[in-house]
């Protein structure tokens, strides 16, 4: 009709691990359409896990035309904003594609996240000491960017030099719609070694593990323009990119972040005020679980936690301190538990018979075995250490691998039902290692804001809960990494003064899980042996190690 009013929308894009997806906000936070487009991933050898920046900007743009494609109502998309997985591109100096497989198969120019390829490099790194490893927990991950730019230098030299811009991927795509080439203090801080609270980068720090190619030219090649969350990247969007998403030339686009943290922005706003107090953000950690687990808390001076990486400065929340924690495989170390028993694979196929959720339906012989007045008990000689692929926080020993304490010679699904509910308490156990450690350095945690896949298992909830003793709030919108990159376009919009105030009043609390108080005692024990199982772990090493090397 003429003269309508148009409904202003905010269009957050995601690309996760496997996917990308688009998500239409209004200014309150409503989700009014989303779309998902799966990407590719490639293997090509044990530890390695490569990806296309070309696939996966086709994938966006799939995604945003068919989410525009839902909404019935005359509308305008008023600001964009972006997160991914902290990756590394890999472009020429004219923005193609220069491959980072080993045997150079073309299109595959992003080494994953979970790419542990550069693991000697980052122990290499770890034994120099230097200064910026204070802002990573102590210790680099092989998950971070400069190990695996060390790694292609050595291994790929050619590329190496050829290369004109070595992006994240959170930046990558900034620059891909808009063609600004700036950065954000999110990923460069998070993931670079940028040290924000100074504006800088480490010089001497590049130059001592032989990656004095990225002083050159104002850090050209990793960025001399840093920018922080809440504000904007260039002219907004360019025409090309307009024509390609089908959208409008020149909507602005904010800032990129991690997607990880994207789902921080989105969660710490529903901590319980519209001005998000440093006491509440104090008491609450957010937890992001998908293929791996992201546990972050922000506060007002920097805390340095052995393990944990950061403190970090301005890389979530304007004016604080970001510390970030997590485990490297959660949904992927479930899945691999029940796709790797006798009994996984026939569960599966009787649950996509049924059209039923094989999650469901091992969370029913859970509870069709254990006691009601004590909940979970039933794996009391059972017992799983998570760190298949390593631990992230607070341990940092990419070394580690997992345990499995209990086995018997049986493989029904009862037995299989058993070893996913010990699977859950394990990674429970993690989380609380990872909130014990940053308590004892200052926070007071006793809420965890959870979005992510596993948050829609009530008993990876509910395990969670009572290991920790925390309550566990859920937001309204379960999306919140969706949720939290269109927050980021709507600060780029001006839609809000600043991201905080943006987050406030965007985010709205949904169900409340509590503790129950009668598992205490026997979460205390089995968090005991999960301890024990990694320090005999870590002594059978030592004592390997003296005879093997």
């Amino acid at each position: 009709m003429f003269g309508m009013a148009l409904m202003d929308l905010f269009l957050g894009i995601d690309v996760g691990t496997g996917s990308a997806r688009a998500g239409l906000f209004t200014l309150s936070g409503e989700k009014k359409a989303s779309a998902i487009v799966q990407t590719q991933t490639w293997r090509p050898l044990p530890e390695y896990a490569q990806q296309s920046s070309t696939d996966i900007w086709a994938a966006i743009c799939l995604s945003v035309k068919t989410a525009l494609s839902q909404i019935s109502e005359p509308f305008q998309v008023c600001g964009i904003g972006f997160d991914a997985t902290c990756s590394l591109v890999v472009l020429d100096k004219d923005g193609n594609s220069l491959s980072v497989d080993p045997a150079g198969a073309a299109e595959q120019n992003i080494i994953l996240w979970a790419d542990h390829r550069a693991i000697n490099e980052a122990r290499e790194i770890n034994e120099g000491g230097y200064d910026v490893l204070r802002y990573v927990g102590g210790s680099i991950s092989p998950e971070m960017e400069t190990p695996k730019l060390l790694w292609l230098k050595r291994n790929l030299p050619e590329i190496f030099a050829d290369a004109g811009y070595f992006f994240d991927l959170p930046d990558f795509l900034t620059w891909r719609a808009t063609g600004a080439d700036s950065r954000s203090t999110c990923s460069t801080a998070c993931k670079w070694t940028y040290l924000a609270h100074e504006s800088r980068w480490d010089d001497s720090y590049f130059s001592a593990i032989g990656l004095e190619e990225l002083t050159r030219d104002g850090h050209r090649k990793i960025g001399s323009d840093i920018r922080a969350l809440g504000g904007k990247v260039g002219n907004g969007l360019s025409a090309s990119a307009a024509r390609e998403l089908g959208l409008q030339e020149g909507i602005p686009v904010g800032v990129s972040a991690i997607d990880a943290h994207a789902g921080g922005i989105g969660l710490l706003g529903i901590a319980g005020d519209h001005t998000l107090a440093d006491d509440l953000l104090n008491r609450s950690i957010a937890l992001i679980c998908g293929t791996s687990s992201c546990h972050m808390a922000v506060s007002k001076e920097p805390r340095f936690v052995a393990g944990v990486w950061g403190p970090y400065s301005e890389a979530m929340v304007p004016g604080m301190w970001l510390n970030e924690a997590g485990q490297s495989a959660t949904g992927a170390l479930i899945d691999f538990i029940i796709s790797s028993h006798a009994a996984g694979p026939g569960l599966k196929a009787e649950a996509n018979l049924a059209k039923g959720n094989l999650y469901g339906m091992l969370n029913a012989l859970v509870l069709e075995h254990e006691s009601e007045t004590l909940p979970g008990a039933i794996t009391s000689r059972l017992h799983v250490l998570p760190d298949f692929h390593g631990n992230r926080s607070p341990h940092a020993d990419p070394d580690l691998r997992g345990a499995i304490d209990g086995l018997r010679l049986a493989a029904s699904r009862e037995d299989l039902a058993l070893l996913y509910l010990a699977t859950l308490q394990g990674l429970a156990y993690g989380t609380q290692d990872i909130i014990e450690a940053l308590n004892a350095r200052g926070y007071g945690i006793d809420t965890i804001l959870a979005t992510g896949g596993s948050t829609k298992n009530p008993i990876f909830l509910r395990e969670h809960a009572n290991a920790t003793n925390c309550r566990i709030l859920l937001p309204k919108e379960p999306d919140s990494v969706l949720l939290g990159a269109a927050i980021l376009g709507a600060v780029a919009a001006g839609s809000y003064s600043d991201l905080r105030s943006a987050m406030a009043h965007m985010s709205h609390a949904g169900d409340e899980i509590l503790p129950d108080p009668r598992t205490a005692r026997f979460h205390s024990i089995k968090h005991e042996i999960a301890r024990d199982m990694l320090a005999r772990q870590r002594d059978y090493r030592a004592r390997m190690q003296s005879v093997c090397g």
